[in-house]
Order: C-alpha cells, then sequence, then structure tokens
C-alpha cells in the first residue's frame, strides 16, 4: 500500500530517536553523580535499558556520548536562564534572578554544582571539543545576563558608565564560584555570599532618584 514504508521508517526514525534520548538521559544523571571520566559505557547502557549495539548506533564512542550531554544540559540550562532574564530590566529583576537560584542550590543541599561549570572542570583540560561546546553554553549565558544589563542601562537603571558585558562576566564568575564553594561546603551560604558581592558590583552603577 502507498505509504507503508514511510510509515515504517517514521516508526523506525522515532524509535531510534526514543532510544538516543534515554541513552543520554541515563548518561546526564550518571555524569551527574559521578562525573564524566567515572562513568562507563556499561552503567550507562544498563541504566538506559539499551545493549552495547544500539548505543554504537548512535555513538561512535564515548566521547559523542559526553558531547550529547553538554548539549542536552546547555539547551536544558538556556532554556530555563531565558526564561528567568528574558524580561529583566530592573534591579527587583535581577535580584528575582538571585534568589531562584539560591532558592535551587538551598535544595539540593549546595550538591551536583552547576550543570555546565562542573562538566567544564572536569573536561576543560582533557577533551578540545568538549571545552569549545562548554564555552559556547556559558558565553550564551552570559549574554543573556548581558542583555539583561543592556534594559537597565538603556532605561536609565544603570548609569552610562556601566558596562554590561563586564557586570554580566563578573556576575557568571561570583555564580560558577559560589556553585564550587556550596557544593564543597555542603551549604547554600557561599553561593548568597558571591551573588550579593556580584549585586553588589551592580548596584555600585545604580542611577539614584535624582540622577534619573
Amino acid at each position: 500500500m502507498p505509504g507503508t514504508v514511510n510509515d515504517l521508517d517514521r516508526r523506525l526514525t522515532a524509535r531510534g530517536a526514543a532510544t538516543r534520548a534515554r541513552i543520554v538521559s541515563a548518561a546526564d544523571e550518571l555524569m551527574s553523580l559521578k562525573g564524566a571520566a567515572a562513568t562507563t559505557l556499561d552503567e550507562v547502557t544498563a541504566a538506559s535499558g539499551t545493549s552495547k549495539s544500539q548505543f554504537y548506533r548512535h555513538f561512535g564512542d564515548k566521547s559523542a556520548l559526553v558531547q550529547a550531554v553538554i548539549a542536552l544540559r546547555g539547551e536544558r540550562v538556556l532554556e530555563r536562564e531565558e526564561q528567568y532574564l528574558r524580561r529583566v530590566d530592573s534591579l527587583n529583576g535581577l535580584d528575582r534572578w538571585c534568589r531562584a537560584i539560591l532558592q535551587r542550590v538551598t535544595a539540593r543541599r549546595g550538591t551536583r554544582g552547576c550543570e555546565l561549570g562542573s562538566l567544564s572542570t572536569e573536561l576543560s583540560d582533557q577533551d578540545e571539543s568538549a571545552r569549545i561546546d562548554l564555552e559556547a553554553h556559558l558565553t550564551s549565558w552570559i549574554s543573556l545576563l548581558t542583555a539583561a544589563l543592556e534594559r537597565m542601562k538603556s532605561n536609565g537603571t544603570l548609569s552610562e558608565d556601566a558596562d554590561p558585558q563586564t557586570l554580566a562576566t563578573g556576575i557568571m564568575a561570583a555564580l560558577q564560584g559560589g556553585y564550587v564553594l556550596a557544593q564543597a561546603a555542603r551549604d547554600p551560604g557561599p553561593m548568597q555570599i558571591a551573588l550579593d558581592l556580584a549585586m553588589g558590583s551592580v548596584r555600585a552603577h545604580a542611577k539614584s532618584a535624582d540622577d534619573k
């Protein structure tokens, strides 16, 4: 019958995509718990309920799997951050973003760290492809912060001498450092301090009511 082959192809394609997604999801979870290096392919196939032949149908090697995990995390983090930051155009809005981060860290008692930052710390000196991909995602995250700060500068919240790119990079540096210290301490306190200091740098460029 016309269309039978195409329908079969679509079913096989959908099944293959679901298998691939299952493998990447299992690897993502295992790497969150153990790190990329300590996660074995045997563990990934067991956790995903797949075979080695299924794995190699979708990935050439473990490095390809790591890149898929980076892509998954990058998409997840940037989608979440874009939801928070796309309308931020005030100090109150930026404060709300900081509180949302602190709530996530508090709920986990500091564990796991940043989804992207933890992989960057582990892989950037070992895997150049991973480093490039992670740097691209982190740069996109900084760009979201930069855009929010540019809106604040345009509407007069921040002074003309404020440099949104520099402030956004400083916020990201504080954020990543906060994740590392909170993870080591199993305590959200270091993240609170890091975000307070980062916001202090932004507030140093805030216009007073008389200046507006």
